[in-house]
């Protein structure tokens, strides 16, 4: 047979297999089929769409452009979650601008950008604006580096836009309208807008305008600027929210309530039209005397958060004995055990729960414990992911978890403090921890805290064979535990480690490893310069970065490193790092 008949039948192959690969929507699974042979590597780059990149340093933005030439969603992250805890340096990198420029050139068609811990300029938004005529949503999280003037861009460019989403950002505050940049002669086709992590306030008659002629808008979240008056003039012209970020929630300076004149408005009245209304979020400055307006929408809520409002338990029962619908919970622990309590009797569907703590300090008795969670367990155990902060904990409690809830895929335990065991018995808690691995089979993400020894960290290796990502702060007794987990989690994507006496022999057992990982990361172990120069000498292809915290640390304590952080890469050490950070 002639070589361009076999050619011939190959390109009919593949052409089937793009019909076929139109239809794969999962990304592992794409990521699976590109494995295969060089064949199906071209058809699965040519059918897709959606790209996601879990580090932005993995790969060079012209390897992705030149690879995948159809792609209509980019979603990019930059900085490594411990970025949220201050411990990576503001200007460490995960800069946006080689991204955008290079996606301006090859993605004409793009309609969605998602970007989380990434640095993004004015000057981004504004290419983002002029590059993509089609562009529909865009969605920022934890990123900073942009202003008011960017978003006004965005708004006056994109006249298909749909979805703009800030969220938890830090926004430069440059005073600029940008509200009032989005068109006013015509009817938008926004579905969500979000900006309740501005600082600033917004234009309010502007915003008002906006939602009238956004019939569409199902999303809408505010910022603590926004009053509970002006909250119910917005919700009464968009009944058809479903989502609703509330704002302040209390009475701000634009209305005298004291004036003779001033009538309240019935703001149950104006909650009980919005039928639609599932997500409920904000309470931000919230004034505990207008909790009761919202309890005419409970019954239909599916996600409550809270995490702003400082409410009690009494106040958080008058709420959640209306909310048998709830599947989504997040609260600050101000409502302490008592309040999980009722949380337990009501919400017998909830399948997420956070906790957050008030007042972070080591020093204070936290209004959370054992108990709390010990009633979670019984109340909901359909729950499916957790987190909490506590400052004591119990093995009994964690055990009894286990057993309660075995739909566990995330859970994450968060012990205020250094090396706190079992308040009760004294005990580490590794028993605890150890139930939690070997009764939830489908666990996939873990953060141990607490007095922990390497038992615990056998238990990890031995049962947590689908963890993808560990998070340990403040455990451990030595590089045996790690071992454990490095040679026992074949699955593990994300490692991230803080104040554990973990060392270079522990590190080096996961050479193996390191390139199916996406990052690993260590910061204020035992973990040696020359033991980190021994990874990256037999692992060329992992990016192996030093850094320091601060200005007056050279970036090692000791013979020890300050930080290590390292990830694989498809195109070698990054050409802009800081001259704080150090690439073995």
């Amino acid at each position: 047979m002639s070589k361009r008949l076999i050619s011939g039948a190959d390109q009919v192959l593949e052409n089937v297999l793009e019909n076929v690969l139109i239809f794969l929507t999962s990304r592992r699974d794409r990521n699976a089929v590109s494995l295969v042979c060089k064949s199906w590597c071209r058809a699965e780059a040519h059918t897709r769409s959606d790209l996601f990149i879990g580090n932005c340093y993995a790969v060079a933005p012209r390897r992705v452009t030149d690879r995948f030439k159809r792609l209509r969603s980019v979603y990019l992250k930059g900085k490594p979650r411990f970025a949220d805890f201050s411990l990576m340096p503001a200007d460490w990198g995960a800069h946006f601008t080689p991204w955008v420029y290079a996606m301006a050139g090859a993605y004409r068609a793009l309609e969605k950008i998602c970007l989380k811990r990434m640095l993004v300029t004015d000057d981004d938004l504004a290419v983002i604006a002029k590059s993509f005529k089609g562009f529909k949503e865009l969605v920022l999280v934890c990123c900073e580096g942009f202003g008011a003037r960017g978003l006004g861009v965005i708004a006056t460019e994109c006249r298909n836009l749909r979805v703009l989403e800030l969220n938890e950002d830090e926004v430069s505050e440059d005073e600029f309208d940008w509200i009032s940049c989005f068109p006013s002669d015509c009817t938008t086709n926004l579905e969500s807008l979000c900006f309740d992590c501005l600082e600033s306030p917004v234009n309010f008659e502007a915003l008002e305008k906006l939602v009238a002629r956004s019939p569409l808008l199902k999303k809408l979240r505010l910022n603590r600027h926004a009053s509970i008056q002006q909250l119910y003039r917005l919700t009464s012209r968009a009944p058809q929210l479903t989502d609703l970020g509330t704002g302040s929630f209390g009475l701000q300076d634009i209305i005298d309530p004291q004036q003779p004149a001033y009538q309240e408005p019935d703001y149950g009245h104006t909650f009980a039209a919005c039928k639609s209304i599932v997500c409920l979020s904000g309470f931000r400055d919230l004034a505990h005397e207008y909790l009761p307006a919202i309890f005419p929408i409970c019954a239909n809520l599916t996600s409550l958060n809270l995490s702003y409002a400082h409410v009690d338990a009494q106040q958080l029962k008058s709420v959640i004995r209306h909310c048998h619908k709830l599947r989504i919970f997040w609260t600050l622990d101000s409502i302490c055990d008592d309040g999980l309590q009722a949380v337990a009797d009501a919400c017998t569907d909830l399948r997420e729960l956070r906790v957050f703590p008030t007042d972070p300090s080591e020093n204070t008795e936290g209004p959370v414990s054992e108990t709390g969670l010990f009633a979670i367990s019984l109340g909901c155990r359909k729950l499916q992911s957790i987190l909490y902060f506590c400052q004591q904990m119990t093995n009994a409690a964690v055990i009894a978890m286990s057993n309660n809830c075995p739909d566990l895929e995330v859970f994450r335990l968060c012990i205020i403090g250094r090396y706190r065991p079992d308040w009760i018995t004294g005990q580490p808690m590794d028993e605890g921890f150890g139930a939690i691995v070997k009764n939830c089979k489908k666990l996939t993400r873990l953060a141990v805290s607490g007095l922990l020894t390497d038992r615990a960290f056998s238990y990890i290796g031995q049962y947590g064979k689908l963890v993808r990502t560990l998070s340990v702060a403040f455990a451990a007794d030595g590089d045996t535990g790690l071992k454990y987990v490095l040679e026992g989690c074949t699955n593990l994507q994300k490692l991230e480690i803080r104040d554990s006496p973990f060392g270079d022999s522990g590190l080096q057992s996961g050479l193996h490893h390191f390139y199916n990982m996406r990052f690993v990361w260590l910061s204020s172990c035992r973990v040696t310069k020359q033991g980190c120069l021994e990874v990256a000498r037999r692992l060329p292809k992992l990016v192996v970065e030093v850094f320091r915290r601060d200005e007056e640390d050279g970036g090692e304590r000791g013979d020890f490193v300050n930080t290590l952080y390292m990830y694989r890469s498809l195109d070698g050490p990054r050409a802009d790092a800081p001259q704080f950070v150090k690439i073995l």
